[in-house]
C-alpha cells in the first residue's frame, strides 16, 4: 500500500516523545538544521529501490572468486532495480575497462545506482586535502563513465591531536570544491555516515548544510550511528533522511542488534524518499546465501511503503 503522506510535525507526535527529543536535538544545537537544502520533490511520495552494493561480495571479490561483471550478473538473478558499484575492485579506471562494465549492464537492464570509494577528507595537511579533492575527482570521472549519477565519499577517522571542528572544517573545504566539479557532471556526492566523525546525525547535518549545494547529500548507512542519550539510532537516521542521497541497508547495528527494518522503511517513506535501499551484506553467512535473504526482506518493504 501507499503511505499517505503527512507533516513531519505530526509524524514526530505520532511517533512519540522519544522521536521527538532525538530529532529535536539536531535542531536545538544546529538552528540551520531545521529544513532539508533540496530540490522541491516532484511528487508527494516515496519512491524505494531496491539494490545491492558490490561491497556485499568483498570476501569474494578480494579472493578473487568473483568479479565486478559477476556482481552486475548477480544483479539480474537477484531481481534487483541496480547495483552500487564499490570501486575498490575494479580491474582499472582505463577507459576501456569501465565501457565495458557500463555495456554489460546495459545488456542485462541493470542500472548502477552509484559509485563507492574510500578516500577520507578529513586531513590536517593542506597538501593531502588537495590529493584528496584529485581523487574524489577522479572518481567523479569514473562514475561519469559508467552512466551513474551518484559517488560515494567518505569524511573519516578524527587525527590524533585535533578536534571535531577542525575535521569538519577540513571536510567542508574539500567536498565543497567536489561538489563544484561533480555538479557540472550532474553527479551527487553522498557522503556515508562511517566510522569516524559522522557517526553522528548532528555532525552529517552541518556538513550538509555548510557545504550547502544541491549535489551532496548523505549516504545514509542505517546501522552507523552512535546512539546518544538523547537520540537513539532511530532518532539519528529520522532525522537525516530527508538528506538521504542513497542508503546502505543492513538488518543487524554493529553491536549485533537486529535493526527494525519496518520501521525504517516508515521513516524513509515519511521523509518521501526517492532512490535506492541497497544492500550492504556483512553477515557471518556466505555472501552467496545471505546477501538474497537480506534482498528479499528489502524487496518486501519496498513493495510496502513505495509508490511503485
Amino acid at each position: 500500500m501507499t503511505p499517505k503522506p503527512i507533516d513531519r510535525r505530526d509524524f514526530l507526535r505520532a511517533a512519540g516523545p522519544g522521536v521527538i527529543a532525538g530529532a529535536e536535538l539536531v535542531r536545538a544545537a544546529r538552528p540551520w538544521a531545521a529544513t532539508p537544502n533540496t530540490e522541491p520533490a516532484s511528487a508527494a511520495a516515496p519512491r524505494l529501490l531496491t539494490g545491492c552494493c558490490a561491497y556485499s561480495y568483498s570476501k569474494l571479490l578480494g579472493a578473487g572468486k568473483m568479479t565486478m561483471e559477476d556482481v552486475i550478473r548477480n544483479a539480474v538473478a537477484l531481481g534487483i532495480d541496480g547495483v552500487d558499484m564499490t570501486g575498490y575492485w575494479f580491474k582499472s579506471a582505463d577507459p576501456a575497462y569501465l565501457a565495458s562494465l557500463r555495456h554489460l549492464a546495459f545488456k542485462n537492464g541493470v542500472c548502477f545506482s552509484g559509485a563507492a570509494i574510500g578516500a577520507s577528507t578529513v586531513q590536517a595537511e593542506p597538501g593531502k586535502r588537495a590529493e584528496v579533492l584529485e581523487e574524489i575527482k577522479k572518481w567523479v570521472d569514473v562514475t561519469e563513465s559508467l552512466g551513474a549519477p551518484h559517488l560515494r565519499v567518505f569524511a573519516g577517522q578524527l587525527p590524533a591531536g585535533a578536534t571535531v571542528q577542525q575535521a569538519v572544517g577540513w571536510t567542508v573545504e574539500t567536498l565543497k570544491a567536489a561538489c563544484e566539479y561533480s555538479s557540472k557532471k550532474g553527479i551527487t556526492l553522498g557522503m556515508e555516515d562511517h566510522q569516524g566523525i559522522t557517526q553522528n546525525s548532528d555532525t552529517c547535518l552541518e556538513i550538509v548544510h555548510r557545504v550547502d549545494s544541491p549535489f551532496f547529500g548523505i549516504n545514509l548507512d542505517i546501522t552507523n550511528f552512535i546512539p546518544i542519550a538523547k537520540a537513539d539510532a532511530y532518532s539519528q537516521i529520522e532525522a537525516t533522511a530527508p538528506y538521504a542521497t542513497h542508503t546502505h541497508i543492513r538488518d543487524h547495528f554493529q553491536n549485533g542488534e537486529a535493526v527494525d527494518l519496518d520501521r525504517v522503511w516508515q521513516i524513509f517513506a515519511r521523509a518521501n524518499y526517492k532512490g535506492f535501499m541497497s544492500a550492504e551484506y556483512e553477515g557471518k553467512e556466505d555472501a552467496t546465501t545471505g546477501v538474497p535473504k537480506l534482498v528479499a526482506k528489502i524487496k518486501t518493504l519496498c513493495r510496502k511503503y513505495s509508490s511503485v
